[in-house]
């Protein structure tokens, strides 16, 4: 690996302990970047690479690490350090040992998101953009929610959608989507909570004590209703987080409503991200949306 000297060199520095890796193992499960762990007689790490114009991607990351790692709630790997040369980029994380059966105390992590939501911004969005993906992610900070999800979250993704070739249905029904979204929010009006952003069910796992670890972030602030949707998009997480995450803080009686308004904000980037059937679930979803505001 040719960059491998630089990242010694990058840890080294950061750390202010000498490190010379003695071996490499590559880690799967992902489709953005190549992941492996280097290590020496000591220490570990976890290193993502990716193509030298990933960097901004990395350190946003590594940002929204840092801001969960804050609040001290949910328990996240922290950045080391992250760099480029001349082909690569590359960010360096905390390796954290992993339950491999993906066992541990399900009732934690409710709380604990629970607790994350809690930690609140004056505005939605971030104090910088970041990526769901590998798509950018806008997060200018609005305070008000509506127009946030309306231009920087839809809006964002149908523009990409219709430069990417896709027209007719789907792009009519998200302008009258977006004319009307604000329907959804009669009587509800959400705080600025910090999300992960992408928190499906291959974005945690648990540490070797049983407690839970996320990774993988697209940290902004906004409705906290948004993160528990994507964890119902795809496969869902266990009864017992749900029951554990409304103990400590119950959801409003609307976000079955909203809930699919979130989530065809994923289903949106997985289409311009993979195309395939993706335009059919969305126009399904965007029909259902607009059938209960008529």
């Amino acid at each position: 690996m040719n960059n491998l000297t630089d990242i010694a060199r990058h840890i080294t520095e950061a750390t202010q302990q000498p490190f010379e890796p003695k071996k490499t193992i590559t880690v799967g499960g992902g489709c953005i970047n190549q992941a492996f762990c280097v290590a020496d007689d000591k220490r570990r790490f976890f290193v993502k690479i990716n193509h030298a114009d990933g960097l901004p991607m990395f350190e946003a990351e590594a940002a929204g690490l840092y801001e969960i790692g804050q609040t001290n709630t949910l328990r996240a790997p922290q950045a080391v350090c992250w760099g480029k040369d001349a082909r690569n980029a590359w960010l360096v994380l905390d390796y954290l040992e992993l339950n491999q059966r993906g066992s541990g105390n399900v009732k934690e992590l409710g709380a604990r998101l629970a607790a994350m939501h809690r930690v609140h911004a004056r505005q939605f969005g971030w104090v910088r953009d970041n990526t769901i993906g590998s798509t950018p992610q806008i997060n200018a900070q609005d305070p008000y929610w509506v127009s946030f999800w309306r231009i920087q979250r839809l809006g964002y993704q149908l523009k990409l959608a219709e430069r990417n070739g896709h027209h007719g249905k789907l792009l009519t029904l998200g302008e009258r989507l977006l004319e009307d979204c604000d329907q959804f929010f009669t009587d509800y009006t959400p705080a600025p909570s910090l999300l992960h952003g992408d928190l499906w069910s291959g974005n945690f796992s648990y540490d070797n004590t049983g407690q839970p670890v996320v990774f993988d972030p697209a940290v902004y602030y906004g409705d906290r209703e948004a993160d528990i949707a994507m964890t119902e998009l795809f496969g869902g997480f266990s009864r017992e987080f749900y029951s554990a995450y409304r103990h400590e803080y119950p959801l409003d009686s609307g976000y079955n409503s909203r809930r699919v308004l979130y989530n065809l904000y994923h289903i949106l980037n997985h289409l311009n991200l993979f195309g395939g059937g993706y335009r059919q679930q969305a126009e399904q979803m965007m029909d259902s949306l607009l059938a209960e505001i008529r």
